[in-house]
């Protein structure tokens, strides 16, 4: 029966495209033949969901646990065995698994069947539950006597400071904000990040024993050198805390302010209504939130000369929560250089936006903020655009006027360097080498949005690599050559050794050729995870049947209700719904323990492996006598883990 895809109506059981009908020289000669030299050999290769993941996540390894591939160990449930392989590399899932955009999803090969696989709404399950369980993290088995300085308690300086105080180091976070957070907390609204989650996965990493002391800046409060020389390293990850003005004339007018301020002042519990018409220039996640936020905080009609938003943000004064009660609908526009549906934000994130009554208007740029008598913005003229890469071209005679009472851009953020010039690369960024050292700077790493601003969880990733950095410095050791696929891998070694099969040492003997005899290597298994992903042409496609995503419910406001409505939209998966969902990762490049392979096989050579010698990706096995190298294994792999290779 022909299986046709939903979404796009392709054909997926089908490895040969129309008018192909002769293979390549050798395997021709192969098939000419009755038999041939080259027999299925186990190649594990990275997944794309996993290679598409900044922070490094073990995707298809969580998502192998609770669709109940790999069974946990006794007493042990499957959720927190999920969540321990999962916090491996991000110690945030109940956080990331509900703002992260999810570039795993993009990349994942399922969606040449019918749709992705809902990766974020499963991280966002398994972190619910351990909040909900208190599972916590343990704490170092041993002390190393190392000491490491965090500058900075956001994503990139929580996740290393997590990691380094697994390896036993000493930890501690200085930060100049009241909590801990950084833009997880006062970047990102609490109806997206709510403060419990946050709080609590906070909390799992102060209790490790990691040290914080808050209200603190390095440079005015503490200074470098102190840090310097008390610590064996430091660990920076300021974040970019500085909005970036717009670049045209007339934008140092009062009202004209940065979207991370805005959020900042929101977010701290100053702001609590907006005056009258907004734009947001920008198109990226900010500037949504701060569209978005707008329209929640809404705008009152009399408004004092202290209470105007731009006095607030800048520090200058505090709103009146009482007179909040006040409000009305803010008008709010956001405006993108890119289409609608090019721009940079999540589109899930973009569609809420214009339910909630946001005018989003793209292909547009801004060129003059009009000032009015009182040198406040009173408009701002703008044009159509195009464009070149990321080069805005404007079109001559389609310039216009959007009125406003407020502009807020936000274009992008740079680090704050006020008293840390030394490490300023004159840009307001902090430079890193591919090990995120600092240049020039013995005992000085870094990582974050200092390095590059991007998404929360390449903040998580570079806290992870570094911390790496950081303990093969502390060690003495030289700097080895990152992996080209840069991830949380599974590990063959790890799982033999866990069923106390892990290969002997290797010890030649006088005369001995070969290993199909010796127990010192893995047989007819090669492991390229960390230099190959696994693309969707090479998996049999057609094993995999239409089923439809189980989607987690999400609580949709409409213009005329989101005033004051801070409630969060996204609902958790249940239990059935996870494991559901989990079942239609197709585990690219590794066994799943579909049995076709033993199934189709016309010789009957491969058969599964005795349950005692049994393990994930090591299900079946092939007797060499019986195999005569037909394929028919590799062409019915449903996860491309079967490959051919040249053997006797």
């Amino acid at each position: 029966m022909t299986h046709l895809t939903v979404a796009n109506e392709q054909l997926t059981f089908r490895r040969f495209t129309d008018g192909e009908d002769r293979w390549s020289d050798l395997q021709e000669a192969i098939f000419q033949a009755g038999w041939s030299h080259k027999c299925p050999t186990y190649v594990h290769r990275a997944p794309p969901c996993q290679a598409s993941c900044p922070s490094g996540h073990d995707i298809r390894g969580w998502l192998d646990i609770v669709r109940g591939v790999d069974k946990p160990p006794a007493g042990m449930s499957v959720q927190e065995y999920a969540f321990h392989k999962m916090t491996m590399s991000n110690p945030f899932p109940a956080v990331m698994g509900r703002v992260c955009p999810a570039p795993c999803e993009d990349g994942c090969n399922r969606n040449e069947v019918e749709d992705h696989v809902g990766i974020n709404s499963i991280e966002h399950y398994i972190g619910n539950w351990a909040l909900e369980n208190k599972v916590g993290f343990p704490k170092p088995a041993q002390e190393t006597g190392k000491k490491i300085a965090v500058i900075g308690g956001g994503p990139a300086g929580l996740s290393a400071a997590y990691q380094l105080r697994k390896m036993g180091h000493a930890v501690t976070i200085y930060d100049e904000h009241a909590e801990l957070g950084g833009m997880m907390r006062y970047g990102i609204p609490g109806y997206r990040t709510p403060r419990d989650v946050l709080d609590g996965e906070i909390k799992r990493i102060i209790d490790m024993g990691v040290d914080a002391k808050m209200k603190c800046r390095v440079g005015k409060d503490v200074q470098l050198a102190d840090l310097e020389k008390n610590n064996d390293a430091i660990f920076w990850a300021i974040g970019t805390h500085s909005g970036r003005g717009l670049p045209v004339p007339g934008a140092d007018a009062p009202n004209c302010i940065s979207g991370v301020a805005f959020l900042r002042a929101f977010n701290q519990g100053r702001l609590k209504f907006v005056t009258g018409r907004i734009i947001v220039v920008g198109g990226g996640d900010t500037s949504i939130d701060v569209a978005s936020v707008a329209r929640r905080l809404g705008h009152i009609t009399q408004v004092h000369e202290k209470d105007r938003v731009e006095h607030v943000v800048l520090g200058q004064t505090a709103h009146d929560v009482a007179s909040a009660a006040k409000r009305e609908g803010a008008d709010v526009t956001l405006t993108s250089l890119f289409p609608v549906e090019k721009m940079f934000a999540a589109e899930r994130e973009v569609e809420d936006a214009k339910r909630e009554g946001v005018d989003i208007q793209g292909g547009i740029m801004p060129l003059e903020v009009l000032k009015g008598p009182d040198g406040r913005a009173r408009a701002l003229k703008m044009c159509k655009c195009t464009m070149d890469g990321m080069t805005p071209i404007p079109q001559a005679g389609t310039e216009f006027e959007i009125e406003c009472d407020l502009i807020v851009s936000a274009i992008g953020q740079k680090g704050d360097m006020e008293g840390l010039e030394a490490m300023d690369n004159g840009k307001g960024f902090i430079n890193a080498d591919k090990h995120f050292k600092v240049p020039g700077k013995d005992k000085h790493f870094v990582g974050g949005d200092i390095v590059r601003p991007h998404l929360l969880t390449t903040a998580i990733g570079h806290g992870w690599i570094a911390s790496e950095s950081i303990n093969t410095f502390l060690k003495g050791e030289e700097f080895g050559k990152r992996p080209k696929v840069d991830v949380h891998h599974f590990n063959l070694i790890d799982v033999l050794r866990n069923m106390g099969r892990e290969p002997e040492k290797f010890v030649t003997t006088e005369g001995e050729r070969g290993t199909s005899s010796a127990n010192f290597a893995i047989h007819n298994y090669e492991d390229r995870s960390t230099k190959e992903v696994v693309p969707a042409d090479e998996l049999f496609l057609g094993h995999f049947s239409y089923t439809k995503r189980n989607k987690r419910e999400e609580v949709h406001i409409s213009a005329d209700q989101v005033i004051g409505n801070f409630d969060e939209r996204l609902k958790t998966l249940t239990d059935a719904q996870a494991a559901a969902e989990a079942k239609r990762c197709m585990s690219c490049g590794l066994c799943f323990e579909c049995d076709n392979c033993l199934v189709f096989c016309p010789q009957t050579a491969v058969s599964r492996s005795p349950k005692a010698e049994r393990g994930l990706g090591r299900y079946v096995e092939t007797d060499y006598a019986k195999c005569i190298g037909c394929h028919i294994c590799t062409d019915v792999c449903p996860t491309g883990y079967i490959q051919m290779g040249l053997g006797e």
